[in-house]
This record gives C-alpha cells, sequence and structure tokens, in this order.
C-alpha cells in the first residue's frame, strides 16, 4: 500500500510539473499579416489620388495577389498628390477606366528592385503596362550614387523616396506621373486632343502618339 501511494504521489508530481511548463511555454507566433499595398500608402500619408486609383481599377488587388502568390515580388513606382495636382485640371476625367487601368500598370514593375538594383538594371523595363522592348512602353532607368532617374523619352520622374521595402515589395515616391504612348488619342499642351491622322505629332506611325500626356513636360 505504501508502495502504491508513493507511485500515485509521484505521478502526480510529474503531471504538476508538466502542466505547469505548458503553462508557462510561449505561445506561437501569429501568422504574418498579408502584405497590402493601399495600407502602405495610406500610413505614408500624400497619396489619395493614387490609392483611388489603385483601387477603381483594381491594380491593388492584382498587386497584392501577385505578392502572395508568387515570388518575384512587385515595384511600385508612387506619385504624390502633388505630382497629379499638376497634371492639366480634368486630365484623370478626360481618360476612360481602361486608360487609367493602363496608366497604373506603367507605374508597376512585375519584379521587386532595390535602389542598388536599379544600377545595373537592363534598359528598357518591363512594366505591367507591357513589354517595353516593342517601343510602346518605354521605361529606361539611370542612376547617379542612390539617386535614381526614370525617363520615358517624353517626361522625366526621379525617385525621391523610399516608402517601403520588405524584398518582396518596394514602394519608391515619385515626382511626376508618367504616361506613355499608345492611347486613342494625345493630351496635348493646350489641353486638345490631336487625332491619329496628325502627322506632326504621329510621326508617320499609324497608333504612336508623341506622348499620352504631352502637358506633363510643359
Amino acid at each position: 500500500m505504501a508502495a502504491l501511494s508513493f507511485f500515485t504521489f509521484f505521478t502526480l508530481i510529474i503531471f504538476l510539473h508538466s502542466a505547469t511548463v505548458s503553462a508557462q511555454s510561449p505561445a506561437a507566433a501569429p501568422a504574418p499579416s498579408a502584405t497590402n499595398v493601399t495600407a502602405i500608402l495610406e500610413k505614408a500619408g500624400q497619396f489619395t489620388t493614387l490609392i483611388k486609383l489603385l483601387k477603381s481599377t483594381r491594380m491593388a488587388d492584382q498587386i497584392n495577389t501577385q505578392l502572395g502568390s508568387s515570388n518575384q515580388g512587385i515595384t511600385l513606382f508612387a506619385p504624390t498628390d502633388n505630382a497629379f495636382s499638376s497634371l492639366k485640371s480634368g486630365t484623370l476625367n478626360s481618360i476612360s477606366e481602361q486608360q487609367k487601368l493602363q496608366l497604373m500598370q506603367f507605374h508597376v514593375l512585375p519584379n521587386f528592385f532595390s535602389v542598388s538594383q536599379f544600377q545595373t538594371v537592363s534598359n528598357p523595363l518591363h512594366t505591367q503596362a507591357g513589354n517595353s522592348n516593342d517601343g510602346q512602353f518605354p521605361l529606361n532607368v539611370t542612376t547617379a550614387g542612390n539617386q535614381v532617374n526614370i525617363t520615358t523619352g517624353v517626361v522625366n520622374a526621379t525617385v525621391a523616396n523610399t516608402i517601403f521595402t520588405d524584398n518582396q515589395l518596394a514602394v519608391y515616391q515619385w515626382t511626376r506621373v508618367i504616361g506613355h504612348r499608345q492611347y486613342p488619342g494625345c493630351i496635348c499642351c493646350n489641353g486638345a486632343e490631336t487625332p491619329w491622322n496628325d502627322s506632326s505629332i504621329r510621326g508617320g506611325s499609324s497608333n504612336s502618339c508623341s506622348s499620352f500626356l504631352v502637358m506633363l513636360r510643359c
């Protein structure tokens, strides 16, 4: 009987010790939250217009989905509200939803690029708007130290600041809104839309305009 009581007592001690250790063990770390590009921009501030366009064109959903399903990453060039306000009044209202989508796609690279990687990247850059090798969507980068400059051949922009980077998503503040060729008409400095048959603008090409937003360089 004494042996049985000792065994029972010993078993109880082991049980209580195990329970104490389990209670003291740290809880498992929560899974990292999914990256949300608009939340990043909202936290940074001064990107209200860009956020609105990313949401209305569903480009934000596309970026978030790609971040969750691909290892290639995403690079977003983010024009500030001041950059959009430099456009001629009514510019965004004068273009179609499809053109707004293409405009957003032109600001997105389907790969992650750190500032240092821009120093060795091959031009022209491939954007979500299409392969720039055919000349329709030219986006070229030059660097001087840590300064990154982007040009379409019509409009120049500078990376002013790194908003966010985590080796999967890079968001860079841009000083300009970049337009591109291949739109059904181009908005010129005087606000008039130039038709395709104006050879002084299209330079003999049937489907290329000197710029989608020529007024950006005025």
